[in-house]
């Protein structure tokens, strides 16, 4: 018998607990809801106290800089501007000579002139090119 009772007693809070979790159900869905509402006010508050802090940061890292004094600044300078002066120099050198290279191939291609075959115009290219 005192099997039994226990049984009983351990399957009454079972059925006690089944009916008040559709209640908790209820109660937890209006308060995520409720939850939810506030959850997007908040993300806007955070929102902005995000942005501020980072301007704040910002502000606080501007003041670290440290700027270089002028004579600093015109040795830079100078150095920027003979070194781009240098590589325009040799793009200027490159290009002229592919220039003329292509301007070559094209008179020797005129001189061969238009009986020959190709690949006795090609010879002759590369005769003439290489100065054989």
């Amino acid at each position: 018998m005192a099997d039994e009772k226990k049984k009983e007693s351990a399957a009454e809070p079972k059925s006690k607990e089944k009916s008040a979790k559709p209640q908790k159900a209820k109660k937890d869905t209006a308060a995520k809801k409720d939850a939810s509402k506030e959850g997007k006010a908040k993300g806007f508050s955070r929102a902005g106290k995000a942005i501020a802090k980072f301007f704040k940061d910002v502000r606080g890292e501007c003041k670290k800089i440290v700027w270089p004094d002028r004579k600093t600044v015109l040795k830079s300078s100078l150095v920027v501007i003979v070194s781009v002066v240098i590589l325009a120099l040799i793009l200027w050198l490159v290009d002229t000579g592919l220039s003329e290279g292509v301007k070559a191939l094209v008179n020797l291609a005129k001189d061969v002139g238009s009986d020959e075959t190709t690949t006795a115009a090609a010879g002759a290219m590369l005769t003439g090119l290489l100065g054989l």
